[in-house]
């Protein structure tokens, strides 16, 4: 849920991306935090295995210009895309803003990404998230 703090002036919102395995969550995170100034950024968590898949999530704080006065800080995550990872997506998706699909543009990864989004979904449902309104 987007937190306002008039006091801070200050809005962050959890942004989400997710999809299939091996369709570039976390080389599109890898990439914002490349070219993002430093100051407006925080570090890049990523917690992988040895074959640089991710298990849990990676993580990325930014912050933005503002916005009529008010700061605004995204916190940007990405999910495993492994299937039997889905109650870690789920627990990811909690109180998220915003859902970045990440298709794999691969023909033969069609199925994976009809499944993705699918499981997507259900998961949006099991935290009480619109669908139709995230």
């Amino acid at each position: 849920m987007t937190v306002i703090n008039p006091l801070a002036r200050e809005i962050s919102a959890k942004v989400v991306y997710y999809g299939p395995g091996l369709s570039g969550k976390t080389t599109t995170l890898k990439h914002i935090y490349s070219v993002v100034k430093p100051q407006r950024r925080g570090e890049l968590v990523t917690l992988a295995t040895e074959g640089d898949r991710t298990i849990f999530f990676d993580f990325l704080p930014l912050q933005v210009k503002e916005v009529r006065g008010m700061g605004v800080r995204f916190q940007l995550y990405t999910v495993p895309g492994q299937v039997f990872y889905s109650a870690t997506r789920r627990l990811v998706l909690q109180g998220v803003d915003g859902v970045i699909f990440v298709a794999d543009s691969q023909r033969a990864a069609r199925q994976s990404n009809l499944e993705s989004l699918a499981d997507l979904k259900k998961n949006l449902v099991e935290n009480d998230i619109d669908v139709d309104r995230i």
